[in-house]
């Protein structure tokens, strides 16, 4: 079992910048790829950001790159997601994710690459 906490949300002007963070316990934090997923009300769940084992590897979606940074310190069993330039239509709760992988690059896209959610931390980015 991996435990997932988020923290860092908020409300955020546009143009503003806010750093999430997750917190693990548990299992091997650094053995699982990590991602970070959001949800808007009335929407499904979109994929943001994933990294990898040794955080090597990140992905992003189209409408993040350039503006959100993924990161991970195994050693403190933390994840965290810079956000800059934040723009209404990121307003959403954000949740970080946990996947086993049997390869250090592997990340994942999906949320059924992921066994362990978070349970969200609400971002609202006013215009």
């Amino acid at each position: 079992q991996v435990q997932l906490v988020e923290s860092g949300g908020g409300l955020v002007q546009a143009g503003g910048s806010l750093r999430l963070s997750c917190a693990a316990s548990g299992r091997t934090f650094s053995r699982y790829a990590m991602g970070w997923f959001r949800q808007a009300s009335g929407n499904e769940r979109e994929f943001v950001a994933a990294i990898s084992w040794s955080g090597g590897i990140t992905r992003y979606a189209d409408s993040v790159r350039g503006r959100f940074t993924i990161s991970r310190d195994n050693a403190k069993n933390t994840l965290y997601l810079q956000m800059n330039t934040l723009k209404p239509e990121d307003t959403a709760v954000y949740y970080c994710a946990a996947g086993s992988r049997a390869s250090p690059s592997a990340t994942g896209t999906s949320p059924m690459a992921y066994e362990y959610w978070g349970q969200g931390t609400q971002v609202t980015v006013s215009s």
